[in-house]
């Protein structure tokens, strides 16, 4: 058994960071804004601020003396308490995934922070370090995988993070390049989240400080000159491209997805850099997702279903996501590669033309309560009578053609072990799975589709959250070749 071992120190100052950070705003509003204010209310928040810091501060201090770990050859053992002391265990062989996150700070001061993901669903489902030296988290990640026998980590030191994937046999099958980080920025409209930023950031200063009444003939002046308003537009659809940019290449630059004959590699980020690493055994199915716009741009989004899902701080990050913005062909020949077990097949099965009138004259709750709102408060636009009427109408042809796309995206397909589904609206899913990784099967009906000989089928994949994915409106024999199919898998599975 190892010797339990501290964290390391610099948790303590990684701690203050955070406290600092969550601090600025009742700094800001206290110290600065109220600074003169004599109201009691501000006058017992400033006590009440000062006691919360302090023992925040002394939280930090005491977790860090009462808190240890080690790592044997069947478990992480974690440690806390002072009078009161709990273990917590871990079994190694319910870690799922692992996420690495080297962030600005971690960077100055040459550490990393790492998280394992256990199949567990309670709140102790996750292991995190959030500060933790590069050398110890590589002899965790490596022993993790390859079940080494456990050694110091200060002699599993690795030369260079380069060195060490060419020893691990990795295999690279995508590196975002200029041009693939430039259709992302388009893609995901970044480039939109400018203005937004800057009306929100002008009202916080404006209700503070109460901007718009001095500036009112300022920009009363401004807006009178067409050339400075041209100027203006200009300057701005420059600055939110940029903006737009810039903000893909920081979270997605230097993203690259490799993989060696058991775990799949995901890492993306340029400042604050993330890394995932996914057992290949672990993936329970695959989901390829367009919204309009990329499917203008050929693009599409990979997601690997798996047990686990990671998150660090409050961001939670698409640990299952391969990359965003794949080129479609790329992105097939990259699942092939990492996952050969897998099979997508382009010919599927579109539905019958009963489902279309079926989805088509199907009653719709929304349009039915919108327009008795309407008909009740008549509303005027531009002085039109019945406007509600026309109100009503558009809602109505809104309804009706995102009912025809959803049709027209449908379709599904049993292939051998694998079951494909396609559907979406504006965004269209693939989903693809393997028949030993379904747990659970359904098939509904209700009294239409009976008299039409259709029903709903639904897949149920492990997952945090567990995963439903299905298709409505099929045809009867369909899901009875489906269940037929499902009922094959006793003969794949083993039980342990």
């Amino acid at each position: 058994m190892k010797k339990m071992k501290r964290y390391s120190p610099l948790v303590m100052l990684f701690d203050l960071g955070k406290l600092l950070r969550n601090s600025f705003f009742f700094v800001f509003f206290l110290y600065v804004v109220k600074a003169d204010s004599d109201s009691s209310f501000i006058k017992y928040g400033k006590i009440v601020f000062l006691l919360a810091v302090g023992f925040t501060l002394f939280s930090i201090v005491y977790k860090w003396l009462t808190h240890k770990y080690e790592l044997d050859n069947k478990a992480f053992h974690l440690y806390k308490g002072l009078l009161i002391k709990s273990e917590r265990t871990i079994p190694l062989s319910k870690i799922q995934n692992i996420q690495r996150h080297t962030s600005l700070f971690h960077r100055m001061v040459k550490m990393t922070s790492i998280q394992f993901e256990t199949v567990m669903t309670d709140e102790n489902a996750k292991i995190k370090f959030e500060v933790i030296s590069q050398a110890e988290a590589d002899w965790m990640e490596v022993y993790l995988k390859n079940k080494e026998p456990v050694a110091d980590y200060q002699m599993y030191e690795f030369d260079n993070p380069e060195t060490e994937r060419q020893n691990s046999n990795r295999m690279i099958h995508f590196h975002a390049t200029k041009k693939d980080i430039l259709k992302a920025s388009f893609s995901s409209l970044s480039f939109l989240v400018l203005i937004p930023l800057i009306s929100s950031f002008y009202y916080k200063i404006d209700e503070i400080f109460h901007v718009e009444d001095t500036a009112e003939g300022f920009f009363d002046k401004l807006i009178s000159s067409w050339w400075i308003v041209t100027i203006i537009v200009i300057v701005l659809v420059i600055a939110s491209a940029t903006f737009g940019i810039v903000r893909t290449y920081l979270k997605y630059g230097k993203s690259e997805i490799s993989s060696d004959s058991n775990h799949i590699y995901i890492t993306r980020g340029v400042i604050n850099e993330t890394a995932f690493s996914i057992s290949k055994d672990r993936v329970q199915a695959i989901e390829m997702e367009q919204s309009w716009m990329k499917r203008l741009l050929g693009l599409v989004k990979v997601k690997l279903t798996s047990a686990g899902s990671l998150s660090y701080g409050e961001d939670t990050l698409e640990v299952n996501t391969l990359y965003p913005f794949l080129p479609v062909n790329k992105a097939n020949e990259i699942v092939s590669e990492i996952l050969p077990s897998y099979m997508i097949t382009q010919d599927m099965i579109r539905l019958p033309e009963r489902s279309f009138w079926l989805r088509l004259l199907w009653p719709s709750w929304l349009w039915a309560l919108a327009t008795g709102a309407l008909y009740y408060l008549e509303p005027i636009i531009g002085n039109v009578e019945q406007s509600w009427m026309i109100l009503s109408a558009v809602l109505l042809i809104c309804i009706l053609i995102s009912r025809l796309l959803d049709f027209s995206h449908s379709s599904y397909r049993i292939n051998d072990q694998f079951i494909q589904f396609k559907k979406g609206v504006f965004t269209t899913s693939l989903f693809v799975s393997k028949r030993e990784k379904i747990i659970e099967v359904k098939v509904r009906r209700n009294i239409i589709q009976k008299v039409l000989g259709l029903a709903s089928i639904e897949t149920i994949n492990r997952g945090k959250p567990v995963q439903h994915s299905g298709l409505d409106d099929v045809p009867l024999e369909f899901a009875h070749s489906f269940l037929n199919w499902y009922v094959k898998r006793k003969n794949e599975i083993k039980v342990e």
